[in-house]
């Protein structure tokens, strides 16, 4: 509705489930009998249309525009440099608007909840508030994957800012759109009625009083109960579920209720979370501490519970749905709360406790009955209640397990009268731990209880293994790791009541009593600044992203943004549910009956080519006889609306006959011997040799998980035949016109003349919108020429994430001799790569892993292979550092392994084996590795390494359950792509009479902010305001036969493109200026045109001379070198696995850069995407080859949590690069692998557990480093008690 038929477009959609905050917007309700307004933020891709009678619903638009005027929040998004590819742009707006609508004065934790909810590889907001002098208060919203936070110039005297705050408007909450009047009076007058929408296939009826309701629920049994809409619309998105009637209860007073009884409160079921967390912290204010334990408890989940979108759902849909992943239902049973239940002519009271019990009649809710209200008891004296769980990201994140526990004790003793304790997210519902509790009735608080009480546990819960791999062993740790943290607790709060009685826990060990807090990031950038610069210069300077209001108010567009063509259609892909199979039979039948469908799609439509062979294997765009993974696309249906296509997509009926094999991973295509060719090699000195005069030799191997590319935009071409000379109109998300124009071309059977691309914006792309978009694309483009309908594909999230692939999951294995000096002499290393069904881009990345596996170092005897296996997955595709992130993390694991083993120190290997003088490569290019050394001096030196290790090591010793780790990692990052025609470039500039010039260039604005670049080249050679160039779109009728964006090289290349086509105008122009050189710009260019002087040029540049011979293995690749270094601090919660990111200084040598704002945010960006691809990020899949981690829910990329507390980028001073444009540095992807300096922060602290702990065994960690690794390297009595061999006591303080 917003995108077609208001024409509001500012509100994205990111993935649909609530999961991103991409769709945020506010939600303004009147209370008549109150006389109060409230707002509240929610994902619109879950709030159903029929739940907002009477309420107002704020977009982006209705904040601010262009048009009218920008709000502050808007205006300081983009100014702060807070946006980069600008999808979630409108979301993070809206989230920060309803915040300050309800608080104008917001605390940093208001800030901090505000933001919980949106994440995307992009942008994670970051929220700086400074006080006005007139008291009021200026927001500065920044993004961490940009230019963040306050930042400081360095150069002689100069001080300054990346930012101004001078000139932002104030925060005036009186210029607020006021709620609509007539609302008001309808809420005022209009007596309550019952609503009833009915809809193409279901039914929404809204009762106003709990007889109606249920009444309504005895005619309906089956009929869900509606109010946040966070679990029954998934499971009708996303699983296919119908319900052809849904009750929506929100409206019932009884449901609403608020009371405070002299035994705790009752709250109405459809209260929503945040106003439960509201009250509960009012509660816990007014009453003794003695009787809100179990508010306490119950509030500290609700601080994690999703974001405030999620939070604005109801407690008792929380409750009722009964699911595993609620944070609420453990702690709410253990506390003894009593759910009061209606039906017709009947009510009663049970413990919320029996609806998770094995039980049946009255403790079981029949499918009449309804939630009306809860009842949270007071806590009493001597009882203690505590809440706990574990998930893949601290906040907005379903939990691996969870945990809720309350012990009772006799008056005056440590002995347990009643003990309650229940897990969730272990099985399929919440389960209590009933036996265990009733053995354990009777005993004293102490040791043996535990011992007793841990071993009890994981004989009573027991866990089924997992079909997506995830393993059951850290669930049963967390069980009794919990129990053991609620003792530890539980013993303090003893102490504390009795000190001469109760020992309390010793001062090492209380750490663990704390959870990690997200704090608000403190952050600060350094860079370089010209003082003799011209100020009407740009370049060099901190310029605000060109469309950065535009983000802000949701005016930018993207190509769903696009208003609807006349007769559109909607295409929806039917994909496969095998790995591998041969096609039987395809049924269209059924879905061809279905409304609103117009045709569907197969191999058979394609005019002419289906499979293109840029290898030997094809890359397809229809399946025709098999299918070679999960998630190929076998045809297509093409509907009225999105819905419809969609609906009949999953009618279409596809007959398999499984083939053999089905290879899935690495280890199963080398068993069958299963790659593609070729598989390359390089090789310097002599390795075999080397090895026999070494004094230590060790031998290991890595294993590196995939990553999602996750751009917010999800692939998206709009197709729209022009109807003649079989011309087309190809609006795509994509990095890559010219291919884009090349496919559809030949698959339509035209020339390639006849179809225009046409690029606006991307909203990311990370690599992942290549070659896959263009077999999107021609999709699109085969259905469009079959139906002579424009046609519309739009993936949704799950979709995009099955069919595209992502990074390549690697195994390195390694051989290394060394000196006990630490002098690495022999290096043998071989890389295997999964590359999927297709060879897409995997050969260049198996050859860019072996270029740069180097990194820093200057190893004089080196082997290394790598080899593409062909597996039955969709194709991984390029990626955000090319194969470098992997291979560099394995050379990263070798120098701490010899590090382990000569008993230096990480750094120290580094040091010694780093290039530090002229010298060449492997490959034998030659480089000056000059500035390496300076990256890696003057990130020791602020970060202040030496003196934080030494503070690490001190906490170490004083803390048991809690360790913190500190890591620094040089960089080496060579910059090209290998061959000349790869890397040239073209741009065409026009002058118009008034004065006004316009820029295209064949690069693609993906975020990384190259439109704003390219103006300022243009700005600085023709001597022009920026505010005078304008850009236009990125097109094949433009710039033809444009190389990809990729490889960082868009800035290099295309700004040398614009300043040829710039100086070549320049050069026409100067006769005129020479005439008259007190003349405006103006004058000059109206006076060219009366000279009949061309005020147009294309500008060219043939790309960098680039070249590998792999034969004989030498070459010159890469064009110069990037440097780096990150010093990173990590603590570790070592009961759990949790980690907290404390600190990151990253120093970078970029050259002179363009655009520091800009620059230095892809650094933040890269660095935070690489946090994400060593720590977190974790694909997972079934044993059928099904991706399981299809959103958000599943798949967990950093958010505002994981951004380090400290966050330091400095831009190396005085680098200077002579073979780019202003002697500046491709950017984009050198950042990421710095990334892993957190992942050997964590491995030292986890050395340090396990040194202390007398583990002196080899220990090998791959990446993902998630907090379930992390747990299991931390051996201790739980781990030893969980797999079996613990057969002694647990020791309760080691």
């Amino acid at each position: 509705m917003t995108a077609f038929s208001v024409r509001l477009t500012g509100t994205k959609y990111g993935c649909g489930g609530g999961g991103c905050g991409a769709c945020t917007v506010m939600i303004s309700t009147y209370e008549p009998t109150s006389k109060k307004i409230r707002h509240y933020s929610a994902n619109a891709c879950l709030l159903p249309i029929c739940s907002l009678y009477g309420a107002a619903v704020t977009t982006v638009e209705g904040v601010g525009s262009t048009k009218t005027r920008i709000h502050p929040v808007q205006e300081r998004l983009a100014k702060c440099h807070g946006s980069q590819c600008g999808f979630c742009s409108p979301g993070m707006v809206m989230s920060i608007y309803t915040l300050l609508r309800n608080n104008p004065e917001p605390t940093s934790e208001q800030m901090i909840a505000a933001l919980a909810g949106k994440y995307c590889h992009f942008l994670i907001c970051r929220c700086v508030l400074k006080p006005f002098s007139s008291g009021t208060l200026c927001l500065c919203v920044c993004a961490l994957y940009k230019g963040v936070g306050l930042s400081k110039v360095y150069s002689g005297q100069i001080s300054t800012r990346l930012f101004s705050t001078d000139e932002f408007q104030p925060l005036d909450p009186t210029q607020e759109l006021i709620f609509p009047p007539e609302l008001m009076r309808m809420a005022e007058n209009q007596p309550k009625r019952t609503l009833v929408f009915c809809g193409e296939r279901m039914t929404w009826i809204s009762p106003v009083s709990l007889d109606e309701l249920l009444d309504l629920k005895a005619a309906h049994p089956k009929a869900p109960l509606v109010v946040g809409n966070t679990s029954v619309g998934p499971e009708m998105k996303f699983r296919g579920v119908f319900h052809p009637i849904v009750i929506a209860p929100a409206r019932i007073l009884d449901l609403n209720v608020v009371t405070h009884m002299d035994d705790g409160l009752t709250l109405g079921a459809a209260c929503s979370l945040s106003l439960v967390k509201d009250i509960l912290t009012n509660a816990i204010s007014e009453f003794p501490e003695e009787k809100t334990k179990v508010f306490c408890a119950v509030l500290q989940q609700l601080r994690t519970l999703g974001g405030e979108q999620i939070r604005n759902v109801s407690l008792g849909g929380n409750i009722i749905s009964r699911k595993s992943t609620s944070d609420l239902n453990p702690v709410l049973a253990a506390s003894n709360c009593v759910l009061n239940l209606a039906s017709k002519g009947r009510k009663r009271q049970i413990p919320l406790s029996d609806i998770f019990a094995d039980g049946v009649g009255n403790n079981t809710i029949t499918s009449e009955e309804i939630l009306v209200s809860v009842h949270i008891p007071h806590s009493r004296k001597g009882e203690y209640v505590s809440a706990f769980r574990q998930a893949p990201r601290r906040e907005n994140a379903l939990p691996i397990t969870n945990a809720g526990m309350r012990v009772l004790f006799e008056d005056g003793t440590d002995i347990i009268k009643d003990l309650s304790i229940f897990y969730g997210g272990a099985i399929s519902t919440t389960i209590c731990a009933k036996q265990t509790c009733w053995t354990l009735i009777g005993r004293h608080w102490n040791e043996q209880m535990l011992d007793e009480a841990c071993r009890l546990l994981l004989q009573e819960i027991a866990l089924p293994g997992s079909a997506s791999g995830e393993k059951v062993d850290y669930k049963k740790t967390l069980i009794v790791s919990f129990f053991y943290r609620f003792f530890l607790e539980v013993l303090q709060s003893l102490k504390k009541m009795d000190p001469c009685h109760y020992p309390g826990v010793p001062m090492e060990y209380r750490s663990v009593l704390q959870d990690f807090q997200t704090k608000m990031p403190q952050s600060i950038q350094i860079y370089q600044a010209n003082p003799s610069q011209s100020p009407q210069d740009p370049v060099g300077r901190p310029i605000m992203h060109q469309s950065g209001i535009m983000h802000a108010t949701g005016e930018a567009v993207y190509v769903d943004d696009l208003p609807s063509v006349d007769g559109e259609l909607f295409l929806a892909v039917v994909t496969s549910s095998r790995a591998h199979a041969k096609i039987v039979s395809i049924d269209t039948s059924e879905a061809l009956q279905g409304p609103g469908v117009f045709d569907i799609i197969t191999a058979h439509d394609v005019p002419a080519t289906n499979e293109f062979y840029y290898s030997d294997d094809p890359e397809i765009i229809f399946a025709r006889n098999k299918v070679i993974c999960v998630g190929q696309i076998v045809c297509a249906v093409v509907a009225d609306s999105d819905v419809h296509a969609k609906q009949a997509a999953a009618k279409v009926k596809i007959e398999y006959e499984v083939l053999e094999p089905v290879i899935l991973t690495i280890e199963e295509a080398i068993k069958h011997n299963s790659f593609f060719e070729p598989k390359r090699k390089l090789e310097q000195g002599n390795v075999d040799q080397a090895f026999e005069t070494v004094d230590n030799i060790i031998e290991g191997e890595i294993h590196i998980g995939g990553q999602e590319h996750f751009y917010m935009e999800t692939q998206s071409v709009l197709a729209v035949p022009k109807g003649e000379d079989k011309e087309m109109d190809v609006y795509v998300s994509t990095q890559h016109p010219a291919i884009i124009q090349e496919m559809v071309a030949a698959s339509l059977g035209v020339p390639a003349n006849r179809i225009m691309c046409h690029v606006k914006r991307v909203g990311g792309a990370f690599g992942g919108k290549l070659l896959k978009t263009g077999l999107l694309a021609s999709v699109a483009a085969v259905a469009a020429n079959k139906t002579s309908r424009a046609v519309r594909l739009i993936l949704s999230r799950g979709d995009d994430m099955l069919i595209t692939g992502g990074r390549h999951p690697f195994i390195g294995k390694y051989k290394v001799g060394f000196m006990n000096d630490g002098r690495i002499r022999a290096v043998d290393t071989k890389y295997y790569i999964n590359a999927g069904c297709t060879p897409d881009e995997s050969i260049l990345v198996a050859e860019v892993s072996l270029l740069k596996m180097d990194n820093a170092y200057k190893i004089p005897n080196l082997r290394c292979w790598a080899c593409a296996c062909k597996t039955n997955l969709p194709s991984n595709a390029a990626f955000r550092g090319f194969g470098f992130p992997q291979s560099a993390l394995v050379t990263e694991t070798w120098i701490t392994g010899v590090a382990d083993k000569t008993g230096l120190s990480p750094e120290k290997i580094r040091e010694i084996n780093m290039y530090k003088e002229n010298a060449q490569t492997h490959f034998k290019q030659k480089l000056d590795p000059q500035n390496l050394i300076r990256c890696w001096n003057e990130c020791m030196e602020k970060s202040a390494y030496y003196s934080r290790k030494t503070a690490v090591i001190e906490f170490n010793k004083q803390n048991y359950w809690k360790k913190k780790g500190i890591a620094i990692v040089p960089m080496k990052f060579p910059f090209g792509l290998g061959t000349r025609y790869l890397s040239q470039a073209a741009a065409l500039v026009h002058i118009y009479t008034d004065g006004s010039v316009l820029l295209t260039h064949g690069g693609i604005e993906m975020g990384q902010g190259i439109h704003t670049k390219m103006i300022q080249v243009a700005s600085r050679e023709l001597n022009i305001p920026m505010s005078r160039i304008h850009f236009c779109e990125t097109s094949t009728r433009t710039v033809p036969n444009a190389c990809a964006s990729v490889g960082s090289a868009g800035t290099d290349v295309n700004g040398m493109a614009v300043k040829d086509a710039c100086q070549t105008l320049l050069k026409r122009l100067q006769p005129i200026i020479n005439k008259n050189p007190k003349g405006t710009w103006n004058d000059w260019i109206k006076e060219a045109f009366e000279q009949s002087v061309s005020l147009s040029a294309t500008g060219y540049f043939r790309g960098y001379d680039e070249n590998m011979d792999w034969e004989k293995g030498e070459g010159q690749p890469f064009t110069y070198f990037l440097y780096g270094a990150a010093c990173s601090e990590v603590e570790i919660n070592c009961l759990t696995g949790d980690h907290k990111n404390l600190r990151t200084d990253i120093v970078m040598d970029i050259g002179c850069s363009i655009n520091p704002a800009v620059d230095i945010g892809q650094i933040e960006g890269a660095f935070v995407q690489g946090i994400g691809l060593y720590t977190m990020e974790e694909l997972k899949y079934s044993p059928e080859g099904v991706l399981c981690t299809r959103g958000p829910d599943q798949y967990k990329i950093p958010a505002v949590c994981d951004i380090p507390e400290q966050f330091s980028v400095s831009l190396l001073s005085s680098s200077q690069n002579p073979y780019a444009i202003y002697a500046s540095k491709g950017i984009g992807e050198a950042g990421l692998f710095l990334g892993c300096s957190v992942f050997f922060a964590l491995r030292d602290a986890v050395t340090s557990v396990r040194n202390e702990r007398g583990l002196k065994n080899t220990f090998s960690l791959n990446s993902p480093l998630t907090a379930e690794q992390i747990r299991a390297s931390c051996a201790d009595d739980f781990t030893e008690m969980v797999i079996g061999i613990g057969e002694r006591c647990l020791s309760v303080f080691g």
